[in-house]
């Protein structure tokens, strides 16, 4: 693996898992149209890094002020982390037990195609909710499906980001407050999924090379932080629903791929 190809999957990962278009259904395209081979999980498990601290980056702050709040036993603060506690309990069961299962579904990019077009249709959705949606938080329950969304997009194609910020969005939550719950929604999804994979690093590492692993992370690091902005601004300018067409126009080429066989 080359220098080049650390930082092209490291742009990808850093752009997609935060924009609502699924970075993890763009790298089994883009691998499998570039015939990119990763050695190990040591990329995969780098680049999720790189985009867990792009999101500490960003809300250092309001982490900060939860963590702060948290210590002298503030009430919002600890209602907060409650709600990111539940929303975070449908991945973690889906990822102890449903592994083998999510794994397999890296394999076809037939589905990967069809879930991009899930993807388009579930952001198209949110269109006109999105000029509707004040609440601060959601509730308990709503945390819980928000995190049953965040699920379901383990499957490669389904974006993380998109199906979580439109569920909060349908329940009413502030577009810029449903990005914020989100991104930090995902900081012990992506760490949790990281910490998974560390019986799987040995030799990873060496195989891969420092040089294309660094570049990947900074790569990721960079443009996990500029897709965070980027994402608040266009929620911020009620045009969230607009990444709709992408979504669905590389879901049809991905299927076009699959049916030729790439």
């Amino acid at each position: 693996m080359s220098w080049w190809e650390g930082v092209l999957l490291g742009v990808v990962q850093g752009f997609t898992e935060f924009l609502p278009i699924s970075s993890s259904g763009h790298l089994v395209v883009v691998e499998a149209a570039l015939g990119i081979t990763t050695p190990g999980v040591v990329i995969e498990v780098v680049l999720h890094v790189a985009t867990l601290l792009a999101v500490v980056i960003v809300y250092r702050k309001v982490l900060w002020r939860l963590a702060a709040g948290a210590v002298v036993g503030d009430h919002t603060a600890w209602r907060y982390i409650g709600l990111l506690a539940i929303g975070t309990v449908p991945a973690a069961l889906a990822g102890l037990f449903l592994a083998e299962w999510f794994e397999q579904a890296f394999q076809s990019l037939m589905l990967v195609g069809l879930n991009f077009l899930i993807t388009g249709t579930v952001l198209w959705s949110t269109r006109e909710r999105v000029r509707h949606a004040a609440r601060p938080s959601p509730s308990t329950k709503g945390a819980f499906g928000i995190g049953v969304a965040q699920a379901l997009a383990i499957l490669p194609g389904i974006s993380r980001s998109g199906t979580t910020v439109a569920a909060a969005i349908w329940l009413g939550v502030d577009p810029v407050r449903a990005a914020e719950f989100s991104f930090l929604l995902a900081v012990p999804a992506i760490a949790g999924a990281a910490v998974l994979q560390i019986p799987n690093l040995s030799g990873g590492l060496v195989s891969a090379g420092a040089l294309p692993v660094a570049a990947g992370f900074l790569a990721a690091l960079v443009s996990g932080v500029a897709a965070i902005r980027l994402l608040i601004f266009l929620l911020r300018n009620k045009v969230f629903h607009r990444f709709a067409p992408y979504c669905w126009g590389v879901g049809a080429l991905t299927i076009l791929l699959a049916s030729l066989g790439m």
